[in-house]
C-alpha cells in the first residue's frame, strides 16, 4: 500500500480518535505523518504506536489556536523536509448548549479550535504546500456545516465556517496556479473517545440511530479512509467540494 509515498503529511487533532486513525492509515499508506495535538502525554503514546507502522513519523505539540506555534512550525517543517503535501487541519470540540445558556467565552472556543485553527494553518502551511506542486489540504467540517441542530450554535457556525473557508481556499489556489486543493469532510455521528460518553446513554444513542439511515454509529477509520482519498492523487481533480460520510444523515 502506497497511496501517499513520498509525501509528508501533517494531522492536527492527532493523538485520538479520527485525527489518530488518519495519522494511522497515512502511515499504512508509506507517508511522513507529522502528528500534531495540545496534549503531550496522549500525543506521545500515539506516537510511539504509529512509529511501529512508519519510524520516519514525527509529532509536533502545540495549541492550533496559537498563530505564533503555526509561525514556528513552518519554519520546523520547512528545515525538515522543505516542502509539505498534505495539511489535515482536523483539531476541534465543541460547546453543546443552547443560545440562551452557551457563555461567550465558550462561544469563542469553540469558534477557535474548530474554525480559527483552520484558517491559521492555510494561512502559515500555504508556502510549503505550494512547494509541494501538488498539495492537498482536507479540512474537518461536520454534517452540521450542511444542517443545523439544536444546542450547537457555535458548533455549527464554526463547522459552516470551515465549509466555505474551504472552497475559498480552493478558488484563492485555483487562481494562483500554486497546484493546491483544498476539500472538507463532513462526519456524522462517530464512536470516538470524545463522544462516547453520549453515545453510551441509550435514549441519547437511540435518537441519533433513528435519523441515521445506516442506523449505525461511523467509526474514525470511516472517517480516516475519507481524509485518504482527498490526501492522495486519487482525488487529484477535486478541489472545493464536501465529502459527506453520515450515514445518510444529510439526505433525508
Amino acid at each position: 500500500m502506497s497511496r501517499l509515498a513520498n509525501k509528508v503529511a501533517l494531522v492536527t487533532g492527532a493523538a485520538s480518535g479520527i485525527g489518530f486513525a488518519t495519522a494511522q492509515r497515512f502511515a499504512e499508506e508509506q507517508a511522513v505523518v507529522v502528528l500534531a495535538d495540545r496534549n503531550g502525554p496522549l500525543l506521545a503514546e500515539a506516537l510511539a504506536r504509529i512509529q511501529e507502522i512508519s519510524p520516519e513519523t514525527d509529532s509536533a505539540c502545540f495549541d492550533v489556536t496559537s498563530e505564533q506555534a503555526w509561525k514556528d512550525l513552518e519554519a520546523t517543517l520547512m528545515n525538515r523536509f522543505g516542502k509539505l503535501d498534505v495539511l489535515i487541519n482536523n483539531a476541534g470540540f465543541g460547546h453543546f448548549q443552547s443560545i440562551a445558556n452557551l457563555s461567550y467565552e465558550d462561544w469563542k472556543a469553540t469558534v477557535a479550535v474548530n474554525l480559527d485553527s483552520v484558517f491559521l494553518g492555510t494561512k502559515y502551511m500555504m508556502p510549503l504546500l505550494a512547494r509541494s506542486g501538488s498539495g492537498s489540504i482536507v479540512n474537518m467540517s461536520s454534517m452540521r456545516g450542511i444542517v443545523a441542530g439544536p444546542n450547537a450554535s457555535a458548533y455549527c457556525a464554526a463547522k459552516g465556517g470551515v465549509r466555505m473557508l474551504t472552497k475559498v481556499t480552493a478558488l484563492e489556489c485555483a487562481e494562483a496556479g500554486n497546484g493546491v486543493r483544498c476539500n472538507s469532510v463532513h462526519p456524522g455521528h462517530v464512536e470516538t473517545p470524545l463522544t462516547a460518553a453520549a453515545y453510551a446513554k441509550p435514549e441519547l444513542a437511540k435518537e441519533f440511530l433513528a435519523h441515521t439511515p445506516l442506523a449505525r454509529f461511523g467509526k474514525a477509520r470511516d472517517i480516516a479512509n475519507a481524509f485518504l482519498f482527498l490526501a492522495s492523487d486519487e482525488s487529484s481533480y477535486m478541489t472545493g467540494s464536501e465529502l459527506v460520510v453520515d450515514g445518510g444523515v444529510t439526505c433525508q
